[in-house]
């Protein structure tokens, strides 16, 4: 790697320096930029957290534990404080139950937007597939629409379409709250991959921009745990279709199955498994303890190099 004089070749070093494995794959992101809300994220060397506020009796990890309005704005601003960069808010767990009007979903939503959004310049998100509390949402302060169907009402789509807002479109195949008993999947990742390609195409043909798409492959979402076992190994799959990805990983049953471990001893396997799809490609992971979840995650960015140490005195 010489040059005749002997100088070192800087083209040649370059190559060699880029062949080199690092086990990091990065997406090729068409708008790795993204103003969200009042924040700027670059997906190209910035990973984003997202906090978890369920104003549901119901919920999945917290069993109602927020679904106090004070609770769940409280929730909410202690999660930016934090140092969290999203704020996700639902109202309806995705787990199979009763259903619930349109009217009660929205009214546990929108008073949890609005708290927050007069408190923190934090993106809020609200984790809905209905048209009706999403246009409802953008209006008292969301700007992410976070619909775990798959736009499977459409009109969700135009309400997105004619706001600033950001979809997440996830991948499930059931109808909403009802059950899907043993899901069969050929090859898992080329599956999911595939859905996720024909929502986005079905949402940028209703008018939702390209740099306001973010996909999400559905971790446990009517998949057992060996297919999101799979699903995550092959996450640079979902990523390489160009938008970031969104790993929503924190406390599932993959993890607790994997481990043996109850929903309150999740939190080591869900730190593994975040890091884990940070590396394979996504750039947004959906967390429920916060700081911790930040702490990992801004590590990993200065392991890669994309952030500066907050003091750097060892050794020096």
């Amino acid at each position: 790697m010489t040059t005749v004089s002997g100088a070192p070749d800087a083209r040649a070093a370059a190559a060699h320096t880029a062949a080199r494995p690092t086990g990091l794959y990065l997406p090729p992101l068409a708008h790795p930029v993204r103003t969200v809300g009042q924040r700027t994220f670059d997906f190209s060397r910035q990973i984003a957290v997202m906090a978890i506020v369920n104003r549901t009796p119901d919920s999945f990890y917290d069993r109602g534990a927020t679904f106090a309005l004070d609770k769940a704005i409280e929730a909410g601003i202690s999660a930016a404080n934090e140092g969290a960069d999203w704020v996700d808010v639902g109202g309806v767990p995705f787990a199979p139950g009763p259903e619930l009007a349109m009217e009660a979903e929205r009214d546990r939503v929108i008073p949890v937007i609005e708290g927050l959004s007069a408190a923190s310049d934090v993106v809020i998100s609200v984790d809905t597939f209905r048209a009706e509390v999403a246009a409802a949402a953008i209006r008292a302060g969301a700007s992410v629409i976070n619909d775990t169907t798959g736009i499977r009402e459409p009109r969700l789509a135009d309400v997105v379409a004619d706001s600033e807002a950001t979809l997440v479109i996830t991948h499930s195949l059931a109808t909403p709250r009802q059950s899907h008993p043993r899901p069969q999947y050929a090859d898992v990742a080329g599956e999911v991959a595939e859905f996720l390609q024909r929502r986005v195409d079905f949402a940028l043909s209703r008018g939702v921009r390209e740099d306001r798409i973010v996909v999400d492959p559905g971790h446990d979402l009517n998949k057992n745990t060996r297919q999101t076992l799979e699903l995550t190994r092959r996450l640079g799959e979902v990523a390489a279709l160009g938008f970031p990805t969104l790993a929503a990983v924190s406390n599932k049953d993959f993890v607790g199955e994997s481990l043996g471990r109850d929903k309150p001893d999740r939190l080591e396997g869900s730190l593994a498994a975040a890091t884990v799809s940070v590396m394979l490609g996504a750039r947004i992971v959906r967390m429920h303890q916060v700081r911790a979840s930040v702490d990992a995650m801004r590590m990993v960015e200065a392991i890669l190099g994309w952030r500066q140490p907050v003091s750097a005195v060892h050794n020096v």
